[in-house]
């Protein structure tokens, strides 16, 4: 559950960023702020997050092939429904950053 908390609170973090950029109509440079995780550490931690989430539903949904017991379906089917939510998420996260990539590159300098 906590990955899932983590993974909202860093897209309210980047929304934030998103806005706090978006309301500036000068364009000046960010200075960091002292403490904070670089947008490249924020992103491999969400990557990596995905990466937990999808391998403990493949875990989980071993041991159930294999009969463990105390290994519910229902606890399967929603850990591989959050590794899918998740991974769909990172796909549009890239899928935006890509895109925000080539408009910037075809600006006119």
């Amino acid at each position: 559950m906590s990955q899932g908390i983590e993974f909202n609170r860093l897209m309210l973090e980047m929304r934030s960023m998103q806005m706090e950029a978006m309301a500036r109509n000068k364009p000046a440079a960010v200075a960091p702020v002292a403490g904070a995780p670089s947008f490249s550490d924020m992103l491999g931690q969400a990557v990596n997050k995905v990466n937990e989430t999808q391998q403990a539903s493949n875990q989980l949904a071993t041991a159930f092939e294999i009969g463990k017991s105390g290994v519910d379906l229902t606890d399967v089917m929603i850990a591989q429904q959050k590794a899918s939510v998740s991974f769909q998420a990172m796909t549009q996260v890239r899928n935006k950053l890509v895109q925000a990539y080539q408009d910037i590159m075809q600006m006119p300098v």
